[in-house]
């Protein structure tokens, strides 16, 4: 009988890597750091991205039937940290909605009014806005084709990052003023405790293996397939991040973390007497954004709602309608994000809310990948003949050093997002620096204890 099983190889399984986690938007932080950023994306990539991409593929392949985050955490130690692993996942993947969703509305403004990505009462109603559409569309059980969102996010993302590297090349041969420091000083690293804070965006910016090492198990030799793809998927994607940062401070030495994508080609075709361009490029963002963000409001929540049927949680959470879609919890997830979205009010800037949303949702994230990563060394010693297609090398040995490597650097990260990166401490006073951290806390907290104090009941 000819098996029906399809098998991906190194380049498609890459690719399926690159697409699950490169963004235009995570190319802003590290502008100011210039050549500097090359260390930080190294070392990102040597401490989590490549241990997590290890860890998810041997758990992917070894059980695939768990569905993601909590079949696995929930194996090694118990349903109740199972669901809270569960629980973590959704709430990064809520908080950052409003992230995600400032990338779109600043894109947004350099259609209308580029002085817009600046003024929060735009930003927030925009991104609620796009939020509660995409939502109510979801209610409806209108569901992005595979399609869709490959062409939105190659007219999205792909095309727009090559775009940059390529106009970075095109303004240095015109002999065009080049504001990145090219000297032995722009090669040494600032490790002041204020700029290595952006370790936890670099961190952020390369999470998602999780989703992607669903896939090392379709492949017809794990063993010798997967690890060639996360070697190419790491240099595509450090390739990407680094160029595409180091494009970007070609053009303009001071950036804006939230729409400088646009404000770098704004400069671009502005310069080159094609203002017109910009519009062409936002739309196209627009476009990439839409499609990976209807997908991404979906999937989480049918995630949870895999991880609910452990007894966890109020019954009205389980509510679908006819689409069977999660109603309930698409519901919860609109208004949790909405919340979250009053930064906009309640912080001095758009450049600091921004960043106050994607600290608590790198805070969610590495809480996250803490519990994988031990859940990964726990089952190895636990269940140590279960069959594993692709397996950490090394034992018992190698697989704690990858899982330990990667719950110190979860570790690290989560201590330094209660820290302010050093471009908002001059202009932040005292009161305003006790609002961030009362703010990070009770976000923190109270997104986090449903999950600790919900009590399990027997499911009929």
């Amino acid at each position: 009988m000819q098996s029906t099983k399809r098998f991906l190889g190194v380049v498609s399984l890459a690719l399926i890597n690159v697409a699950a986690i490169v963004s235009l938007r995570n190319l802003s932080f590290m502008v100011e750091y210039g050549f500097g950023a090359i260390f930080f994306y190294i070392a990102a990539a040597l401490f989590f991205f490549i241990p997590s991409a290890l860890v998810c593929a041997e758990l992917a392949t070894a059980w695939p039937e768990a569905i993601g985050i909590y079949g696995w955490v929930a194996r090694a130690f118990g349903p109740r940290v199972g669901f809270f692993a569960q629980w973590m996942n959704w709430m990064f993947s809520v908080a950052s909605f409003p992230t995600v969703l400032t990338f779109l509305a600043a894109v947004l403004a350099y259609i209308i009014d580029p002085t817009l990505a600046h003024n929060a009462k735009f930003m927030f109603f925009t991104i609620i806005g796009i939020f509660w559409f995409l939502t109510l569309i979801n209610f409806l059980g209108m569901k992005t084709s595979a399609r869709l969102t490959t062409i939105g996010g190659f007219l999205g993302t792909v095309i727009p990052g090559l775009l940059i590297i390529v106009l970075a090349g095109i303004w240095i041969m015109m002999g065009k003023p080049i504001a990145l420091a090219i000297n032995q000083s722009a090669f040494q690293v600032d490790l002041s405790l204020g700029n290595i804070v952006f370790f936890g965006a670099v961190v952020l910016g390369l999470a998602g293996m999780e989703m992607s090492a669903f896939y090392a198990n379709e492949t017809e030799h794990p063993k010798k397939v997967y690890p060639k793809a996360i070697l190419l998927s790491t240099l595509l994607i450090l390739g990407v991040s680094i160029l595409g940062s180091l494009a970007m401070a070609v053009v303009v030495p001071k950036i804006s973390i939230v729409s400088g994508v646009m404000q770098v080609f704004n400069a671009f075709f502005q310069d080159l007497q094609m203002g017109w361009a910009v519009k062409l490029i936002a739309l196209m963002a627009i476009l990439g954004s839409l499609a990976g963000n209807n997908t991404w409001i979906i999937g989480p929540a049918k995630g949870l709602h895999h991880a609910l049927t452990a007894g966890f949680m109020p019954r009205w959470l389980f509510k679908t309608n006819k689409g069977n879609q999660p109603v309930a919890i698409l519901l919860a997830q609109a208004i949790l994000g909405t919340l979250l979205a009053l930064a906009f009010f309640i912080m001095p800037s758009v450049e600091i809310a921004f960043w106050l949303v994607t600290a608590i949702t790198t805070q969610f994230a590495v809480l996250m990948y803490m519990l994988l990563f031990a859940s990964a060394l726990k089952l190895r010693m636990t269940k140590p003949d279960a069959e594993r297609p692709y397996k950490i090398p090394g034992g018992i040995l190698g697989v704690s050093l990858i899982s330990g490597v990667g719950i110190i650097t979860c570790l690290i990260v989560f201590a330094l997002g209660f820290v302010l990166p050093s471009q908002f401490q001059e202009s932040f006073t005292l009161s305003h620096t006790l609002l961030f951290e009362g703010y990070l806390i009770a976000g923190l907290l109270l997104l986090s204890l449903p999950a600790l104090v919900c009590k399990r009941r027997e499911i009929p």
